[in-house]
């Protein structure tokens, strides 16, 4: 992975929250939320070092350094950001937009992309119409990428609401649905009915893919393998890279070393 650019002209001092999060490139601090809003068009952001979520209606998407986050004209969202972050904001025009979804979503970040992204971000369009075919070769990648399963949905029934709360307030938790269940005054059974229709996934798979969030919030932040799996709720750190590398793509040690610019 490329060593993270250095901070441009347009860029805040480190450790300063900007204003506004301008367009283009940005050095972010940890910590920085940016409140729900909208656009007329498109938008991509990108962490090239560091890593942020994406909240929108239909539940919160969190992008480390290898995925791109995307809202469609008109959906409103917010940002927080994990870690000192290089956050890279792109616009695309309406006209492009009908070749992405029209609902927000997270992808992977191939080699091709990546530089395209870092290029439309890190200079002034240097020939007439240059930017906007850089954009459509951004619009192809995009198309061609795989959705990651780093989506967290949030749920709409009150029952389900009470339990998710439990679990975002402590996710490293280890109590059983039914137990959960129990303190909510709803059944086992019905809850992880109301998981799997209101949800769409398992109640094992919605707690794993919180806790892979919360896990990429203490890695990029640079706590141990060993002491996230502790903290998110991991028995062993072998099951927890099992499960990391599942979802992400990659082993925790390896995320880690690409936020450090390590070359393998």
């Amino acid at each position: 992975m490329p060593e993270p650019h250095q901070p441009s002209p347009r860029s805040p001092t480190p450790g300063t929250p900007p204003a506004e999060v301008p367009r283009g490139a940005a050095w972010i601090p940890h910590g920085y939320h940016l409140d729900a809003h909208s656009h007329p068009h498109g938008q991509l952001v990108y962490a090239a070092a560091g890593a942020f979520a994406t909240t929108t209606e239909r539940g919160t998407w969190i992008a480390p350094a290898n995925r791109v986050t995307w809202t469609p004209p008109g959906f409103d969202h917010s940002h927080r950001f994990y870690g000192r972050t290089d956050v890279r904001l792109l616009d695309i025009p309406v006209d492009l937009c009908g070749e992405l979804p029209a609902y927000p979503g997270v992808f992977e970040v191939s080699p091709l992309l990546r530089e395209v992204l870092l290029a439309l971000t890190d200079r002034p369009e240097f020939r007439p119409g240059a930017d906007r075919r850089l954009l459509t070769v951004v619009v192809d990648e995009l198309a061609a990428a795989p959705e990651p399963s780093l989506h967290l949905p949030e749920p709409r029934d009150d029952r389900l609401r009470a339990v998710t709360a439990l679990l975002h307030a402590d996710p490293g938790r280890t109590a059983t649905l039914a137990a959960l269940g129990r303190t909510v005054g709803a059944s086992e059974r019905t809850l992880s009915r109301l998981f799997r229709t209101d949800l769409g996934m398992s109640f094992h798979r919605w707690r794993t893919v919180l806790r892979i969030h919360h896990a990429l919030v203490h890695l990029t932040n640079g706590r141990s393998v060993t002491d996230t799996a502790m903290e998110c709720g991991w028995s062993n750190p072998s099951s927890f890279i099992e499960a990391f590398t599942n979802i992400v793509g990659q082993t925790p040690g390896r995320y880690q070393a690409d936020l450090r610019g390590e070359v393998p």
